[in-house]
């Protein structure tokens, strides 16, 4: 069973993420986090009390902020607020994005500083844990208020309004008989609640978590490809060698360095041209290090603002415990609520639109090693045309090549989100982020990536077919091969090319590659690293 992810509104991690959407790891809120919302709570109460006007208590929203709202009338305005806002379009969210959705919600609300009661965290939880998901509408977030449609298309089957689908049960139902089937009671919203629960950049960061996951997993598959590549075209891994990197230390250089020598790590196919003729490969191979590195080093720098987004107070306006903040910028003489932006997408959107453009060159390296395998104008002589063994009236992989040169070319053509603005809501929100643009770009080419790695790992373990059976590849390189060919047979006459294609990209999709790489490397004694036997 997967272990249980609590929320604290300080821990939350990648991998927890994956796990609750994934994984359906369980899912339940820490104790102190508990008194913390509590506190919230009792301070927006005291707010209500006073009677001043504060944004989002007892104010309009947007550019309706000077609007103030009868005090009878203030759990109505929440309960509007959600109706009003799930104004989105598109594809429903797949069950996984609102499922990230729904644990990043929760555990910014567990932080302690949006005012909200207890109940409406667990009623999130609730939905986790008996399976039931709003239907999302994907279109609609700007990356500033937050994700704002979505959010409130999520947020509605708290209340039970809107449509969600419900685990075990055919179809789509309304909200109330969502909750019902799932034995769960709608919420009434109080004052704060319906802001709280749309305020924040939780579709943004919760598919920014996804494509982390999934581009650090195809990195490793890339990395693999790449090591079989060089050795099946009897290519050196002398520009591995540690000495290189220590002169340019940048981290994801020599990960992918280390990543190389582990999986050739005893390969005689390596040892036996040790000594050719040919100083230096072509740069897709010599420069692998380099480029894979840079590209590491901005899905890392994607992982670090995530982590941050994922324990971070997002909405506005935030509620501090007395003396935490100037009363020069506070509102009120009862309690610290302040207004802010917090819900701006732009760490995120920045990020998104770097990790989008780095994987895109990981494609076309990948790309540009498979025109090596396939092309005879620049393949090894022990290396037949397109790989198979009578070119000519068999055209092999040759068309491969093409699916890769059009996903690239799809990469390449994937906009920049965040440099795009629009203003809106009576030019009050008159600069946003386009997070969530940037974030679905940015899994779309993750997606795209995997599958032109997919297609050098398939070329590869086919040219592996033409290498001397007598030598041995190297422990990593061999795991390679052998997954490969565990679901695909070697290529000896010509076939349809898309199943072998889709079986190799689910390979890397589902970790099997990840676990037959690091189960060899375990065995064989080579060390491990902290994300498995290859960084």
């Amino acid at each position: 069973m997967t272990d249980r992810v609590v929320l604290d509104g300080e821990s939350l991690s990648v991998a927890d993420v994956v796990a609750v959407a994934r994984d359906d790891a369980p899912v339940s809120v820490a104790d102190d986090a508990r008194a913390a919302i509590r506190e919230s709570r009792a301070r927006v109460d005291d707010v209500l009390e006073s009677d001043e006007a504060v944004y989002g208590v007892n104010t309009g929203f947007g550019d309706l902020v000077d609007t103030r709202v009868p005090r009878e009338q203030v759990d109505e305005l929440q309960a509007n607020l959600l109706r009003s806002h799930a104004a989105g379009a598109g594809r429903d969210l797949d069950r996984e994005e609102v499922r990230a959705m729904l644990v990043s919600r929760a555990n910014a609300l567990a932080k302690g500083y949006s005012g909200v009661r207890e109940v409406v965290v667990d009623h999130l939880v609730a939905l986790l844990e008996e399976g039931v998901h709003p239907v999302v509408r994907s279109r609609g977030s700007l990356g500033a208020s937050g994700d704002l449609a979505p959010l409130a298309h999520l947020s509605l089957v708290l209340v039970g309004e809107g449509e969600a689908r419900v685990d075990g049960v055919d179809g789509v139902l309304a909200g109330d008989e969502a909750l019902a089937a799932a034995g769960v009671d709608p919420l009434t919203l109080r004052a704060k609640e319906g802001l709280a629960l749309i305020n924040g950049t939780q579709l943004s960061v919760g598919l920014a978590a996804l494509a982390v996951h999934d581009a650090e997993r195809v990195l490793r598959a890339a990395d693999a490809a790449g090591a079989l590549t060089t050795e099946v075209t009897m290519g050196t891994t002398a520009a591995c060698d540690p000495a290189i990197q220590s002169v340019r230390p940048h981290a994801g250089q020599a990960a992918s360095a280390r990543n190389v020598k582990r999986l050739t790590d005893g390969s005689e196919i390596v040892e036996s041209h040790r000594n050719c003729d040919r100083v230096q490969d072509a740069y897709s191979i010599r420069c692998l290090p380099q480029v894979h590195g840079a590209v590491r080093d901005a899905v890392t720098h994607l992982r670090d603002a995530v982590a941050v987004e994922l324990n971070s107070a997002t909405d506005n306006p935030l509620v501090f415990p007395p003396g935490h903040v100037d009363r020069r910028t506070s509102g009120t003489g009862h309690a610290d609520v302040v207004s802010g932006g917090n819900f701006h997408g732009e760490p995120l959107a920045l990020r998104l639109d770097y990790v989008t453009s780095a994987l895109t060159e990981l494609a076309a390296i990948a790309e540009r090693r498979v025109d090596r395998l396939l092309n005879p104008h620049v393949q090894e002589d022990h290396l037949p045309p397109f790989l198979t063994p009578e070119s000519g009236v068999q055209s092999g992989y040759m068309i491969a090549q093409y699916t890769a040169a059009a996903l690239v070319n799809e990469c390449r053509a994937t906009g920049r989100a965040s440099t795009d603005n629009t203003p809106v809501s009576g030019n009050q929100e008159d600069h946003v982020s386009m997070s969530a643009t940037a974030a679905y770009a940015t899994r779309r080419t993750v997606e795209r990536v995997r599958t032109v790695v997919a297609i050098e790992l398939l070329c590869a373990a086919q040219a592996a077919e033409f290498v001397d059976e007598d030598l041995a590849h190297g422990v990593g390189t061999g795991a390679t091969y052998e997954a490969v060919r565990e679901v695909v047979p070697p290529l000896s006459t010509d076939r349809p090319p898309h199943p072998d294609v889709e079986a190799v990209d689910a390979l890397v999709e589902t970790g099997v590659l990840d676990r037959a790489i690091g189960d060899a490397l375990d065995d064989a004694g080579v060390v491990e690293t902290r994300s498995g036997a290859l960084e």
